[in-house]
């Protein structure tokens, strides 16, 4: 019976895109917390969860806290940017790094996508740059870096600072240096799909003592030292327990596996549907760095080939997909409130319109990925 019959007739719940893979000492570390009521953001696992995370990024603060979009507010916070200020950013991320901006009055300047990277433009920074430009926010995208250098160069002659929104990319290197450690700040999401998880939670790190201070205050709405509910600035709720520190750092101890089964699976994916006609698959690798697949995505380039009657087949079959990211100045919420009304950005655009991915979670079996092979190349011959 081949691996399509095999799976149609014993696996009733669906491949699904992503899910987390728990491997280590997360029981263990989760009844620690339990048998000694420590489960608040208060005890001994949040303390060497942040202080192992920085180590692993390079990095001389860890700030633990409940998401990574928390950890994009503290950052933009931390930054003390006014209205008005302009910060640039890519088109082509998700919602999360322009909310703080929004929220601020803070003007986002938004840039293109390369379309054999699918990050940001880099080459289109320089001329968006104005004398009120203060700062770049940098997401790396789907698994492939952004090219560091001509930013970093942009960020010192004009003194801008730079967020690195490292979410996606834990583990991976940009010209052997760890992603995660480009940023005046850089912030990392520990949501169920990404390379470690505590189920919701985000970390920012950076090397400097002030920013470090100030998101520590910031996480926890700003108490008072010396007199705790007297408060002298707005901060936030956005403190993560000792449950989910304890989690995350049982499952940072399997980083160096999960990179290796991302790119197993990248990989593998590859190899089977590079014959396929009328797609393109992700970079394998550019000048500057290997892909770590966060996410295996496709792009559509055959006009022939609906996106939608694919997607619909594969979900039929019991894989599931999702779309990529809609582009910011495409945003509904954002046109309502008057951004961005006639501003095309035509690469970032295709890129949300004919591009999606296939599972590729950590708990992706061999026999699920062959399903996914010969289902997919069977319905792109059908199309």
């Amino acid at each position: 019976m081949g691996i399509r019959k095999l799976m149609e007739k014993n696996f009733k719940i669906k491949v699904r895109v992503n899910e987390p893979l728990l491997i280590g000492n997360e029981k263990k570390y989760l009844m620690s917390c339990l048998t000694s009521n420590s489960i608040s953001s208060s005890g001994s696992f949040l303390k060497k969860f942040e202080k192992k995370f920085a180590s692993t990024v390079n990095r001389k603060y860890g700030i633990a806290v409940s998401s990574g979009t928390a950890a994009l507010q503290i950052a933009v916070d931390c930054l003390k940017l006014k209205k008005g200020d302009e910060v640039i950013l890519p088109a082509f991320t998700i919602i999360s790094c322009i909310l703080p901006l929004i929220r601020a009055g803070i003007k986002p300047i938004l840039i293109d996508s390369d379309l054999n990277t699918w990050n940001m433009d880099t080459s289109s920074i320089k001329k968006k740059i104005t004398k009120k430009t203060k700062a770049i926010i940098v997401p790396h995208i789907y698994g492939l870096p952004v090219e560091m250098t001509p930013i970093l160069k942009l960020a010192k002659r004009y003194k801008l600072k730079i967020i690195e929104d490292a979410a996606e990319v834990l583990g991976l290197e940009y010209k052997k240096k760890k992603c995660g450690s480009f940023g005046d700040i850089s912030i990392f999401s520990f949501y169920a799909n990404k390379h470690i998880t505590t189920g919701e939670g985000g970390m920012i790190v950076t090397n400097s003592d002030q920013i470090a201070k100030d998101s520590r205050s910031l996480r926890n709405i700003c108490f008072n030292q010396k007199r705790r509910f007297s408060h002298e600035e707005l901060g936030w709720n956005f403190r993560m327990t000792n449950l989910q520190a304890a989690l995350g750092l049982a499952q940072l101890e399997n980083l160096s596996s999960f990179v290796k089964k991302k790119r197993f699976i990248g990989n593998f994916y590859n190899k089977h549907l590079k014959d396929c006609k009328g797609i393109m698959l992700p970079l394998e690798k550019t000048n500057y760095a290997k892909n770590i697949y966060w996410v295996y995505g496709i792009l559509i380039k055959d006009k022939k080939i609906s996106i939608k009657k694919l997607t619909r087949e594969l979900e039929r079959k019991g894989i599931e997909t999702r779309p990529f990211f809609w582009p910011l100045n495409k945003q509904p919420v954002l046109k309502r409130m008057g951004y961005f009304k006639n501003l095309k950005l035509p690469n970032a655009e295709y890129l949300a319109n004919q591009g999606f991915y296939i599972p590729s979670g950590l708990s992706l079996t061999k026999i699920q990925q062959k399903y996914v092979v010969e289902v997919f190349k069977k319905i792109i011959q059908k199309i």
